[in-house]
């Protein structure tokens, strides 16, 4: 195993009608003015908007408000962002919403906090230095951005599609009410469960010496989040699978399944991280689509790892070699993303991606030839194309 630090100074507030204590929440942080950050018109509907006001104004605290947050959250309102929290004085932001709201929320609190452009900060120019602090009102069980320190933003300029990571931003607290997850699309719903998935995943996914504990915690998380998906297809209003899903999703992103890894693989994350600029697509849905072409990509430089998956996980019968489990195992989890009608490859989305369009991506993903990508197998901007290619369909 590798020597490791664990980090989570998030208070989390989990359970119904927690949403109504979000004032005095605040208030405990010592605020003096709040930007209230969110997205869609669907958090004014519900009324939930409604009640965190009237909460804020509860416990004396003023507020700000900032709508428009879209999925794959863009550059150019964490700027607006930005110039209203120094108009306003804003000395703290309340993110409503999910993990998009959350990490245009940290992204602005970074650049208030900071007199430079933001943007160095996702290009990997400077490291950031402070954070306005953060708290959250979770809609959406997905991102886990509630508890973790990382944020992705979108700039519109090439349509770059970039994350950064810092414990700055990690947020004061959260509050879980699994009952504003109810109302969701099934589509959203199933999304959000990949990418739960998937942080796990992705932190499974490594060289390293494992440890029995952290190993048992990824595998358990990864079939309570498949089990509780399923349930939510066909009955979306369980109470009880939606706080299974929550609660994992809080789980699978700060920090917890990479205690004693390397830190993982993410090359899924990077190469989706591009469809994600390019042709604006779900992320959970992306990770879906890319992921099978990415294993079978690799599969062959940490077989036995697979095969402890494919049979852990996925519950297979193991064949009578690792490489044989192993890609039982990828052909099993892309069922299960069928079974959720979750795309496993681009055409599954209606994405027809020309020769052109997989060279950009590979251009973008590998930041022009300037990284390679992943620790099963490190990819450079050519094996970054092939599986693009291997993902159409």
């Amino acid at each position: 195993m590798e020597n490791f630090q664990y980090y989570t100074p998030t208070k989390v507030v989990f359970g119904k009608g927690t949403e109504n204590e979000t004032g005095q929440l605040a208030a405990e942080q010592g605020c003096r003015k709040v930007l209230v950050h969110y997205g869609s018109g669907s958090v004014v509907k519900s009324g939930l908007l409604d009640r965190i006001y009237k909460s804020l104004d509860e416990a004396g605290i003023p507020y700000v408000s900032l709508g428009g947050v879209v999925p794959n959250p863009r550059l150019s309102l964490v700027y607006e962002g930005i110039r209203l929290c120094q108009r306003e004085n804003v000395d703290f932001i309340l993110a409503v919403g999910g993990g998009s709201v959350i990490d245009s929320a940290k992204a602005i609190g970074y650049g208030v906090a900071d007199h430079g452009d933001v943007w160095d900060f996702y290009e990997k120019k400077r490291a950031a230095e402070g954070c306005l602090p953060i708290g959250v009102v979770l809609t959406i069980a997905a991102a886990g951005s509630e508890m973790s320190d990382s944020s992705v933003i979108t700039n519109e300029n090439g349509w770059l599609k970039r994350g950064y990571s810092s414990n700055y931003s990690r947020p004061r607290f959260a509050v879980m009410n699994p009952e504003l997850t109810v109302t969701l699309p099934k589509y959203q719903t199933a999304s959000g469960c990949v990418d739960i998935m998937m942080h796990t995943m992705e932190r499974y996914f490594n060289h390293c010496t494992n440890m029995e504990m952290t190993d048992g915690i990824s595998e358990h998380l990864l079939r309570t989040v498949m089990k509780n998906a399923e349930i939510l297809m066909t009955r979306p209003d369980d109470y009880d699978a939606r706080a299974e899903i929550m609660w994992a999703g809080s789980l699978s992103h700060n920090g917890l399944t990479g205690c004693g890894t390397d830190g993982g693989d993410w090359a899924s994350h990077q190469l989706e991280h591009e469809l994600g600029g390019m042709f604006d697509v779900a992320h959970g849905a992306g990770l879906a689509a890319v992921w099978g072409s990415w294993a079978r990509y690799v599969v062959d430089a940490a077989p036995a790892r697979f095969a402890k998956f494919a049979v852990n996980v996925m519950g297979v019968t193991p064949g009578s070699t690792d490489m044989e489990t192993a890609r039982r195992g990828i052909e099993a989890m892309e069922s299960f993303y069928r079974k959720l009608d979750m795309p496993v490859c681009l055409r599954d989305m209606d994405i027809e991606v020309s020769e052109e369009q997989m060279r950009e991506l590979a251009e973008k993903c590998s930041h022009f030839g300037k990284r390679t990508i992943g620790c099963i197998k490190k990819l450079d901007k050519e094996d970054m194309y092939q599986i693009y290619r291997n993902a159409r369909g």
